[in-house]
């Protein structure tokens, strides 16, 4: 513990110092002797990304007066991890053959190796984890409840029930509850009084709602130059904000539609525009959380944290 970081340099020297360490971290990690998981880790993991659910985990840390970055690079990294398998699994799922600018490693090396090294990144998460102790129980919990998100969405495909009900349910559980952890396992290593984890806790989780809906918003439309990954599949495969608050309809009655004449349907009502007004309330609630930390560079680039969700285009 070194005391919050007033000055915006030495943030940002932390910061810096610290996002340098998860990527050392996960390349550690992933170093298989199996050359094809080796390869296809390095693949996904080169491509780069936001680094958003690290970011916001050493952000909370730093802004409750967490010092030593490289303490908790590990967990930092563990979360990214956990991210990056489940979107090699999505992959798989979607079909989809970008990702992050780049081929996917389903494209590549095909399903089964997609497959693997999906597992491959979860189990990784356990040894990075290790030294952590009851740590483990927040990630665990938000893994949980990413897989059941998953498996809640394509339940709600099959079974012709995707509402607005179901949609909010599935982002909860499969973005919002990683976000969450991010944000309490940082407050929890800076050793916070319960107060700022709760508050920190729930400012994780609503920017992680945001943050899904803005994605799902940039599904219906951004193209695939600018997204870094293959668009248009959540409408395809009739889920995602764009189906779960069209004004007529659930998912399966969209699907047989062709994408763009969703996409322009989408576009021609308000319905984008609700969403994003959604997804700024939740942002906004999340700020208010912030209430509970004193002044310092690391709270104001957690509020940045939160406003870049609904700012960005890709």
């Amino acid at each position: 513990m070194t005391g919050i970081v007033t000055s915006p340099a030495k943030l940002s020297s932390h910061l810096d110092e610290g996002l340098v360490a998860v990527e050392r971290a996960m390349l550690e990690v992933t170093d298989s002797q199996v050359e094809v998981l080796r390869d296809a880790s390095r693949h996904i993991l080169s491509a780069g990304g936001k680094r958003i659910r690290p970011r916001l985990l050493l952000l909370t840390y730093l802004a409750l007066g967490g010092g030593d970055v490289t303490y908790v690079a590990k967990p930092a990294a563990a979360i990214e991890l956990m991210h990056t398998a489940s979107v090699v699994h999505d992959d798989i799922n979607d079909h989809g053959i970008l990702r992050r600018g780049r081929p996917s490693v389903n494209a590549i090396w095909g399903r089964t190796f997609a497959l693997l090294t999906g597992d491959f990144l979860f189990t990784a998460v356990y040894e990075l984890m290790a030294p952590y102790q009851h740590l483990n129980i927040d990630l665990a919990r938000a893994a949980t409840a990413l897989v059941e998100g998953e498996t809640l969405q394509a339940s709600a495909v099959k079974n012709n029930t995707f509402t607005r009900e179901v949609y909010m349910d599935i982002i909860a559980l499969k973005t919002a509850s990683l976000f969450r952890a991010a944000a309490v396992i940082g407050a929890k290593l800076a050793k916070a009084d319960q107060g700022k984890i709760n508050a920190l806790a729930e400012f994780g989780y609503n920017v992680g709602l945001a943050f899904q809906i803005i994605d799902d918003i940039l599904d219906i439309v951004a193209d695939e130059e600018s997204l870094g990954k293959t668009s248009g599949i959540d409408v395809r495969q009739g889920r995602g904000v764009a189906v779960a608050l069209a004004p007529n309809g659930n998912g399966n009655a969209q699907v047989i539609d062709p994408v763009e004449a969703i996409k322009r349907k989408m576009m021609e009502g308000d319905t984008i525009d609700k969403a994003r007004a959604q997804a700024t309330l939740l942002v906004n609630s999340a700020i208010a959380k912030l209430r509970e930390l004193p002044e310092s560079s690391a709270k104001s680039a957690l509020e940045e944290l939160a406003l870049m969700v609904i700012e960005r285009e890709t």
